[in-house]
């Protein structure tokens, strides 16, 4: 699909690419996607198919080809690319979770020119209590350092990204200390000129019993404290106004022209 609800550098006016892949290596207690990737919707296609969706999706207008959730398919990902690659004009973006092993990553070294992950905890607790990813910190932290290796600072042209990373943060109920504590992290180990931020406030709660905490939005209050926090740390990018957090901007997921 084009899909007009990413970052601005990455949606522009024609929409990016978006190929959304079933399944997910986390199991993200508030995940907004749980259809696609929990409950195995989708249709099986092959790599000759794939590669053709990419075309399609370049000639509808598409600022870049977006693979949303690829790590655990990447075996037939990574010959899509290889064949649609010489007729491809526009970056290829790699949307994920952060949940990626650097070693994996490194199997896609110059085939992808965006790296669009998530850093969603810095507490291995929190990572384990609503991921059931007790390693998800130091697993996203190895991941990143590889793609900041293979797609360098980030390059905007036209208003719109063509190489480097753009890391997206969700600040979640009673967490903001923790979004505060990570945040000096990566600015003290990667700096804060080496990639975008993109401070998300669009947490939307889906009533989960196994952790009322999180049944509810983020407050004014945690929001501009953590955005203050990037303020005062000197990172560029992106932070979503505060209605941000509503179910309209989960995307629709169909599975119309596969």
């Amino acid at each position: 699909m084009l899909h007009f609800w990413e970052e601005p550098c990455i949606s522009g006016k024609n929409g990016s690419g978006a190929v959304f892949f079933s399944g997910c290596a986390l199991r993200c207690c508030f995940c907004q996607n749980e259809t696609i990737s929990n409950q195995n919707f989708g249709k099986e296609i092959s790599p000759e198919r794939l590669a053709e969706i990419f075309l399609e999706l370049q000639e509808q207008g598409a600022h870049n080809i977006n693979l949303v959730t690829a790590g655990h398919v990447l075996p037939w990902v990574i010959p899509a690319l290889e064949r649609a690659k010489p007729d491809l004009h526009i970056p290829v973006i790699y949307n994920s979770g952060g949940y990626e092993l650097a070693e994996t990553l490194k199997a896609l070294e110059g085939l992808i020119d965006v790296c669009l992950p998530d850093f969603k905890f810095f507490y291995p607790q929190t990572a384990e209590n609503y991921a059931h990813a007790g390693d998800y910190p130091e697993i996203a932290e190895r991941a990143l350092k590889e793609m900041l290796r293979q797609t360098g600072k980030p390059v905007i042209q036209e208003h719109l990204i063509k190489k480097g990373c753009i890391v997206r943060h969700l600040v979640m109920p009673g967490h903001r200390q923790e979004s505060i504590a990570l945040l000096e992290h990566l600015a003290e180990t990667f700096g804060t000129d080496s990639f975008l931020l993109s401070l998300m406030s669009q947490y939307t709660p889906v009533q989960n019993q196994n952790c009322p905490e999180l049944n509810r939005r983020i407050t004014k209050m945690e929001y501009h404290s953590v955005l203050k926090t990037v303020q005062k740390l000197g990172f560029s990018g992106y932070c979503q106004e505060k209605s941000s957090a509503r179910s309209e901007y989960t995307p629709d997921f169909h599975l119309q022209g596969l």
